[in-house]
């Protein structure tokens, strides 16, 4: 067991280190993804389909790569994954010089099957972790994004500090963000064994069939606990990721600062996401899965509501965060809830469904939010995120409950 705990540890550094390296690429990703979109195409109108195109992506690989991943293992589709997103970033920095759009579709493609793959690293954690810890084990491997957070305005804001924002100022922060994506696939290289392994022993050792056929995905969702984990993770994904992706613009064109303000905030945003994550985690084990659900998504609902009424950047900023520590709460306990009614030959395939529908909910959110940011206002987007993200708030609390995992 000691060098089995050794080897857990190991692991577990080496993906938090992964989860760093990668948050420094998808804050680029946020803060300039609309703009790129718009200063390539020409289209503000379309601001939103930016975003929308990887986030869909995203979706259409998040199944794939999860059951790519209970068939094979975690490390080799997470290292693909890096690979495509380097290779998203090198085409979308030639599409800012030679204002293709196809290209840039084709970058934004890739980046967006490189972010399917690099968020099922939260499969690799659970694996790794008893049911009673897996909370906490999840928050160590996020709690590498905390130091991306300070990474990301340091890497990026001075490449756009004092420049006039055209497309060939974002040439060399997608080539930068290429090179990044690679440092993120030669970490990932060096998890050893595959955290799949890991998790089968640690089946076994509690009296489970790790080896058994995995179930359907069918009769998976309807195992008790679930659907209301699914619930909240999609609710918060889909929110989260569109009003991220949408703050570059919202703050460049509607409140009128530099570009270079963008990271900041953004940083700000990551640095919310993860910066409580070692207590969140905790906290989700000691308290249970239910009320960290419904938590999560007031604190979400809140922070965009407020996106209407502030409009500068120190308090987009703290807006921003609160809307980081509302997802990281809602997240960390879904995820911890699907993977402890999961086997590690079942858990890709239920995290990549569950990402499946989030990213193309995302997209959807992003294509509508865009639209609806460029003709009605902040005010829309706001109240428009707040409704969606509390309204399964009442359900969570009211539903009949059923016994989280870490406290049975």
């Amino acid at each position: 067991m000691p060098s089995l705990d050794r080897t857990i540890r190991r692991n577990t550094i080496v993906l938090a280190a992964v989860t760093a390296v990668n948050s420094v690429v998808l804050q680029l990703v946020s803060a300039v993804s609309s703009i790129t979109f718009v200063l390539v195409t020409g289209e503000k109108g379309l601001l939103g389909l930016g975003p929308a195109v990887f986030l869909t992506s995203s979706g259409l690989t998040a199944g794939v790569a999860g059951r790519t991943m209970d068939r094979f293992g975690r490390r080799p589709v997470l290292a693909a994954g890096f690979v495509a997103a380097a290779a998203g970033c090198c085409l979308t920095a030639l599409a800012t010089r030679t204002s293709s759009v196809l290209t840039l579709l084709a970058g934004f493609v890739l980046i967006g099957a490189g972010m399917a793959t690099s968020l099922l690293i939260r499969a690799a954690a659970g694996d790794m972790y008893v049911a009673a810890r897996r909370a906490r084990g999840i928050s160590y491997v996020l709690s590498g994004a905390v130091v991306g957070a300070v990474l990301g305005p340091a890497v990026f804001t001075p490449m756009f500090a004092h420049r006039k924002l055209d497309g060939s100022a974002l040439t060399v922060p997608w080539l930068v963000a290429a090179g990044i994506a690679l440092i993120a696939l030669v970490l990932v290289l060096l998890v050893r064994p595959d955290t799949r392994a890991i998790g089968e022993l640690l089946s076994d050792r509690e009296g489970h069939a790790p080896t058994a056929p995995a179930a359907p995905l069918a009769e998976i969702i309807r195992r008790p606990g679930v659907i209301p984990a699914m619930t909240a993770s999609l609710a918060s994904f889909a929110v989260m990721v569109s009003v991220m992706n949408l703050a570059g613009y919202l703050v460049v064109e509607e409140h009128h600062h530099s570009q270079d303000s963008v990271f900041p905030i953004i940083g700000a945003h990551v640095l919310g996401m993860y910066a409580l994550v070692l207590v969140v985690g905790a906290l989700i084990d000691r308290i249970g899965r239910t009320p960290a659900l419904a938590g999560g998504l007031v604190v979400m609902g809140a922070s965009t509501l407020g996106l209407q009424w502030f409009g500068s950047v120190p308090m987009t900023a703290v807006l921003l965060f609160g809307l980081g520590i509302g997802w990281n709460i809602s997240f960390v306990a879904a995820t911890a809830q699907m993977v402890d009614h999961t086997s590690p030959v079942e858990r890709g395939k239920l995290l990549g469904f569950n990402d499946l529908i989030a990213a193309l909910l995302g997209a959807s959110l992003a294509l509508i939010g865009g639209y609806g940011l460029e003709s009605a206002g902040v005010g829309a987007l706001a109240v428009g995120a707040t409704a969606i993200v509390i309204s399964p708030v009442a359900w969570l609390m009211w539903r009949v409950p059923q016994p989280d995992a870490a406290g049975a």
